[in-house]
Formats: structure tokens, sequence, C-alpha cells
């Protein structure tokens, strides 16, 4: 088909080479991909700039918040992020995992990505508003790369309040998690 194709177009796009090799019909085939390398100077993070967006944000005193990510990373930037600003954050990888917290943790507000192997956010919130009494009420916020206007629709439509496309700045996500549970500004 077109796939080797287009690799390859991709692949010289950014000075790289493919090569293909194969022992013979019906033994598979491997592919190399070459890319070169160009040293980059390593950014250190503004610890000041990030501080300082930190204490510009609003406080989330004594808010449980359970956030879901498949990434690991994407999880324990929320976990730290959110933490700062004084909530109480669990962190799931998967629906499985984040309907097992619930078992245990009622949060105020759950933050969940919609794009997830296996189960994806659809999923998780509509599993989560089948939950009886507070359970099935939980504020949830979709914080997602799936950005388009259908996206945001859908989102809306099956169950989430807010829609925020990722990457989210750390003062409109707390803003967005105060007005759910009516904190004042």
């Amino acid at each position: 088909g077109l796939g080797l194709a287009i690799v390859r177009h991709l692949v010289e796009l950014h000075g790289g080479t493919v090569r293909a090799e194969s022992e013979g019909e019906g033994r598979g085939s491997t592919f190399m991909v070459t890319l070169p390398l160009t040293l980059v100077p390593q950014r250190r993070v503004d610890t000041q700039s990030v501080s300082l967006k930190l204490k510009s944000a609003e406080r989330l005193d004594g808010l449980k918040i359970l956030a879901v990510d498949d990434e690991a990373d994407t999880c324990e930037m929320l976990r730290v992020a959110l933490t700062e600003c004084g909530a109480q954050v669990l962190t799931a990888r998967s629906v499985r995992e984040a309907l097992a917290q619930l078992e245990n943790f009622l949060p105020d507000v759950l933050i969940s990505d919609i794009g997830m192997p296996e189960e994806d956010g659809y999923e998780l919130i509509r599993r989560v508003r089948r939950l009886p009494s507070d359970g099935g009420a939980i504020p949830a916020v979709a914080l997602t790369a799936y950005a388009g206007a259908e996206d945001r629709l859908r989102v809306l439509r099956e169950g989430y309040q807010m829609h925020l496309p990722k990457p989210v700045e750390l003062t409109e996500l707390v803003a967005v998690i105060a007005s759910l549970v009516k904190r004042p500004r």
C-alpha cells in the first residue's frame, strides 16, 4: 500500500533514510529508520515563573480531585501543580483504575483525558454518571488534545461540565475547577 511511501516521504523531510530488509516471502520484514540527531541546549525550568503562576492561581484548599490520564507525566504534572494549590489529588492511568479509586475516594472534581487505550474518557464519564447518589454528580473536566468544535460538543453531551484543550495553563485549569465547585475568586 501507500504506508511505506508515506513513511519514506516523512523521514526524508526530516533528513533521514528508510531501509527495508527481508529474508524472503513469508519470513517477515525489518524496516530501519535513521534520523539525524540535532543537539539542542537544554532549557532550564524557570522555577520562579512556575512559582508566580501558582501564587496567582486560585487556591483549591481542601478540594479532593481525581485526575485520570494514561500518560504518567500528565498525571504527575496535575498532581504536583494542583497539590501546590492546596488540593488533595489522586491520579489514575486508566478507566479501570479510576473506578477503583472512586470506590474509596469521592472527589469534588474529576479531571480526565478522553483519548486513552482500552476504555476512553467517554466511557469513564458514562460509568461515573451511573454511580449512586453523589458519585454520579461529580463535576467533571475533560482535559484533552481533542480540541475541535465537535469534540467539545461531544464532551459536554456525554456528561462533562467543561472541555479544556491540552496544553492548558495552570491558572485556567484552577479557575475552571474553582468555578465548578462554586469557590469565590
